[in-house]
Order: structure tokens, then C-alpha cells, then sequence
């Protein structure tokens, strides 16, 4: 695979050379047939036969750009497990799924690839990683959320009301019981 993870497709292309390489892909995969191979030679702004896209379809489609030295099958294989670990994570995952979740999903995906390098493909390990990294997160968000419920806390106390129902004495009576 590239050396490259999926954050430097980001980082190395304008936004406008993004969207043509990601319509240029699109055109190139949507319109092959269903009975065919999952793997093509790279579109002209990829670098054409020196790169392959090797692609799952079932409702989204799943494309990784692979150098020509790799193995289809493995890659294929590859996508599977990241399919699968979407699928686990987010309970049959939708493309709604991938655009409000963007960075749980580039962090999945870098659990399994990174730098270019496999890194896992055991989904049980992938999906305790990611386990590990909710509770963190929920840890996180209940220290930060720890002002915001604070301010709750004292909005519910109802200040101002209780310092209405504040029963003082009456102040004549009050001064007249004290001893001088």
C-alpha cells in the first residue's frame, strides 16, 4: 500500500483536485457491472495503471487506491473487515453514519491501516480498541461536561426564590431583643 493514510489525501491535494479525483473514481466504479471484478486500473488523475482501485459495493461503496504491487485479494479482504467493523460499530452502517460520524470512522480505519501499513485485521481486537477509546471518551466528556453541570446544578437550586422564601425576623423586634 502507499505510504500514505487516508488524512494525507487531505493534506496533499487542493480541495478542488479532491473532488475531481472522487468524481473520477466514482464515474469509474458506479458504472461497472455487478457481475464483475472489484478491482480497476487507476483513473488518469491517480496515476492510471500505476495504482488499482479495489473496491466493495453492497449500498455504500468502499474504495481504496492501492499501488500496482498489491494484492487484490488481500485488499479486498481488507475492506471487508473495515465493512464489517463499521457495521458492528454503528449497527448496520449508513451513509449518515460516515458523514456525522467522520472521526470515529477515520479512527477505525486507522486502527486497521496507517502510514500505509496494515496494522490489524482482527476485528475482535479492532473492536475492543475501539471500545477502550469510547470509555475514554466518556471519561473526557464527563470531565468537561463538569462546568456545564455545575451551572445546572445551581440554575435548578432556584436562587432567587429561595432567597424570597428566606423568613427573616421582624426588624423592631428583632432590635428590641437585643442586649446591649
Amino acid at each position: 500500500m502507499e505510504n500514505q493514510d487516508c488524512q494525507s489525501f487531505i493534506n496533499i491535494f487542493p480541495k478542488i483536485m479532491q473532488q475531481q479525483i472522487v468524481k473520477e473514481t466514482f464515474q469509474l466504479v458506479s458504472k461497472r457491472d455487478d457481475n464483475v471484478c472489484n478491482f480497476l486500473e487507476g483513473g488518469s488523475l491517480i496515476g492510471g495503471s500505476d495504482y488499482k482501485l479495489i473496491y466493495h459495493y453492497a449500498t455504500l461503496y468502499f474504495v481504496f487506491c492501492v499501488d500496482s504491487s498489491e494484492s487484490e485479494l488481500g485488499i479486498l479482504d481488507l475492506i471487508q473487515v473495515f465493512v464489517e467493523t463499521l457495521d458492528k460499530c454503528f449497527e448496520n452502517v449508513c451513509e449518515l453514519d460516515l458523514i456525522f460520524h467522520v472521526d470515529k470512522v477515520h479512527y477505525i480505519l486507522n486502527e486497521l491501516v496507517m502510514g500505509g501499513m496494515v496494522l490489524e485485521t482482527n476485528m475482535t481486537e479492532i473492536l475492543t480498541r475501539i471500545e477502550d477509546q469510547n470509555k475514554l471518551e466518556k471519561q473526557e466528556a464527563g470531565i468537561a461536561a463538569a462546568p456545564a453541570r455545575a451551572v445546572s446544578a445551581v440554575k435548578n437550586m432556584n436562587i432567587p426564590q429561595q432567597i424570597k422564601d428566606i423568613k427573616l425576623p421582624d426588624l423592631p423586634q428583632a432590635i428590641k431583643d437585643l442586649k446591649f
